[in-house]
């Protein structure tokens, strides 16, 4: 993290690097306290949940083949019902900026932690915002693919109280105390911190949802555009410190950054914050926009909206008022694309969809009636199409243009929902 109180910027950066022998692979649940967060969320009991989560994504599920391979043309299997697809992935490594890492027993993502970088000319960057109940981790399928081909990937926490769970360091003032329990594999530079934990904040009896909504979105949009000025300073070669101990050398990654090609994704509350984003920068290029969650935006912010935008919805979440808000936006000078995956949830984005079995996932939303690996494999190489038509790129994404258009027997173009014409 760049600056350690509430203010300063949290993310986990996902890049190309090289390749290593028995490289360590981080949690997909950093800590203890984001399962308590997402039993919050999901007003759960903290005990119960916890040997839920456990049974489900915990201790069991381990990852068999732990090298993260060139050019892989298998899956690698994780134990049960965890399996995830990494067909034709270069090496990828994740760190945080800002991250206690350490293991409670949870899946682990397949990229190597804090490997070395791999320079190979300028990497196109993108910046990823989090769901409602999220966090930076929770989206590791997506972040993973991106960076396996060719991006730099940072993965935004928010600190808006719309995630499960987060954190941020004060000063101590009491020496010798304990400063910072959940911290194992990284601890803070400053040996006079203490962890200070967010979780999310439900609606308050009677409150009106919009105020909060609006308010959260533009902080995110604000703390992505913070995320993005980091990287500006990587690039650049200024230093920027880490809060936590890392042996990771960011100057490494001094001029290697294409910050000509940058795009925003992100989905549900993240694909608001997508939105604005785009109205608030214009290094921004393009955006992303994942089951798109429109409540939070003041429309008024339209008509400042002047990138590429590629809708990629799920096909039982949407309903007519948020289908009419995204054709707000469309406009017959800035591209604005749409379509929609066959047989999917709002959880197919998140890496949930893979990490229980079929029964489980319906009964609790995770899965659709598609197998989750053709459906995010849809989404990622539509998004890979359409960031290369958009950020100018000279790749071989575009053989996947056909997706943009919604051609294929597993999407629709445009919506599957009916809007009345009244209200076009």
């Amino acid at each position: 993290m760049y600056v350690y109180f509430i203010k300063g910027t949290f993310l986990r950066l996902y890049y190309p690097c090289q390749a290593s022998e028995n490289p360590q692979l981080p949690d997909w649940v950093p800590c203890r306290e984001y399962f308590n967060g997402l039993a919050d969320f999901m007003k759960m009991n903290r005990a119960l949940s916890e040997r839920i989560f456990n049974y489900l994504f915990g201790n069991h599920f381990w990852l068999l083949s732990a090298e993260p391979f060139e050019n892989v043309s298998e899956p690698c299997h994780f134990l049960c019902h965890f399996e995830m697809w990494l067909k034709h992935r270069r090496c990828c490594h994740a760190m945080d900026i800002y991250v206690c890492l350490f293991a409670l027993g949870s899946c682990k993502i397949p990229a190597a932690w804090n490997a070395s970088f791999k320079p190979d000319g300028k990497y196109p960057v993108i910046i990823f915002s989090h769901g409602l109940g999220a966090f930076r981790t929770l989206y590791s399928a997506i972040c993973v693919e991106l960076a396996s081909q060719g991006f730099i990937v940072a993965a935004v926490e928010h600190r808006d109280e719309s995630a499960s769970a987060t954190f941020y360091f004060r000063e101590h003032a009491e020496p010798g105390t304990k400063k910072h329990p959940s911290c194992g594999i990284a601890k803070p530079v400053s040996d006079n911190l203490e962890e200070v934990w967010m979780y999310y904040r439900p609606l308050k009896p009677s409150e009106i949802e919009f105020p909060l909504r609006n308010k959260q979105v533009k902080q995110r949009a604000d703390e992505c555009i913070r995320a993005l000025d980091i990287l500006f300073d990587i690039n650049s070669g200024k230093s920027v410190e880490n809060v936590l101990q890392c042996d990771f050398d960011l100057s490494t990654m001094e001029n290697s950054m294409d910050l000509c090609r940058i795009a925003i994704m992100g989905h549900s509350f993240g694909g608001a914050t997508v939105i604005e984003c785009l109205c608030k920068d214009v290094k921004l290029k393009c955006g992303v926009a994942l089951d798109t969650w429109m409540f939070p935006l003041d429309e008024e912010i339209f008509p400042g909206v002047k990138q590429p935008i590629f809708f990629i919805n799920s096909e039982k979440f949407q309903w007519i008022g948020n289908i009419i808000r995204m054709k707000k936006l469309d406009s017959a000078i800035f591209p604005r694309k749409m379509i929609t995956i066959k047989g999917t949830v709002h959880q197919s984005f998140p890496d949930f969809t893979f990490l229980t079995g079929n029964w489980i996932g319906r009964l609790m939303k995770l899965k659709g009636e598609i197998d989750p690996h053709i459906a995010l494999d849809l989404s990622n190489k539509a998004t890979l199409a359409f960031l290369q038509r958009h950020l100018n790129m000279d790749r071989d994404f575009n053989q996947w243009n056909a997706l943009i258009d919604g051609k294929d027997v597993n999407l629709i173009p445009g919506t599957n929902i009916t809007i009345p014409q009244s209200s076009i």
